[in-house]
């Protein structure tokens, strides 16, 4: 069985690599590719893979897109983190998918689900694609805070939040105008509930919007370093180094 994978985050291509191999030995990773462009390039000129695990948001696009540029007839397992109606399109078609965090156990069965249909026909499965992509652009992304402010319940407009930030286990927003309110719901739930055209994830610790931007400055490490409307002189808001090239294309596509 030879596989591809498709993932931009290097450790987590490397742990799903380890965690195929543990549970299929005789598994071949044919090859890791971290952007749509290294994909296309590897399809086009590589024997295709039995089957082959895509995360959907790469730093240069959508693995969609690699399908738009080639013929892709193999099984794909999409890696995700997108709200449940797309999830519901990749089973009722018979296309697996796994959260991330990815678990071992989920990882088992999907791959078995694929060795029980490997004479599928793959009709169903590229009509999944096109209408999981189609169900992803038209996401209703949320545009609404209720925050809690002593007794008093506050509600805060997206286009009034600079970033997002997380502190101490804690997670906050802050407002254009520099005020800073407590949130109920972790970095990581926000980064899938807000629109990826107005915010970006920049480190682990920041979630940046856009229009908020005020400057972007050269720094140690190959980094970037961020001036945010509403920032306080103590934030420290910068864009880790392995981020830094997705988030230059998100900053050009957008623009865009």
């Amino acid at each position: 069985m030879r596989i591809l994978i498709v993932e931009d985050e290097h450790l987590a291509a490397s742990r799903l690599s380890q965690m195929i191999k543990k549970l299929h030995p005789n598994a071949e990773i044919s090859s890791i590719c971290d952007s749509v462009e290294l994909s296309v390039d590897w399809l086009k000129n590589n024997p295709h893979p039995d089957l082959a695990f895509f995360d959907i948001q790469l730093g240069d696009g959508i693995s969609f897109d690699i399908f738009e540029q080639c013929d892709v007839q193999f099984p794909v397992i999409f890696t995700t983190a997108y709200d449940q109606y797309a999830i519901k399109a990749f089973k009722v078609n018979s296309i697996d998918y796994l959260l991330k965090p990815i678990e071992e156990e989920a990882l088992g069965g999907a791959i078995n689900k694929f060795l029980n249909q490997q004479n599928k026909d793959l009709t169903s499965i590229h009509h999944a694609i096109l209408q999981t992509q189609t169900l992803i652009q038209q996401n209703n992304y949320k545009t609404r805070f209720l925050i809690k402010v002593g007794e008093h319940l506050r509600m805060i407009n997206s286009n009034e939040i600079s970033f997002f930030y997380s502190e101490e286990k804690a997670t906050f927003l802050r407002t254009l105008d520099g005020h800073s309110y407590a949130l109920d719901q972790s970095l990581d739930q926000y980064e899938i509930q807000l629109n990826p055209a107005d915010f970006y994830r920049i480190s682990r610790k920041y979630i940046v919007r856009i229009s908020a931007i005020a400057d972007i400055i050269n720094y140690s490490n190959s980094r970037l370093k961020l001036k945010l409307i509403g920032m306080q002189a103590s934030d420290d808001v910068i864009v880790s180094r392995e981020r830094v090239k997705a988030f230059k294309y998100w900053l050009e596509e957008t623009a865009g």
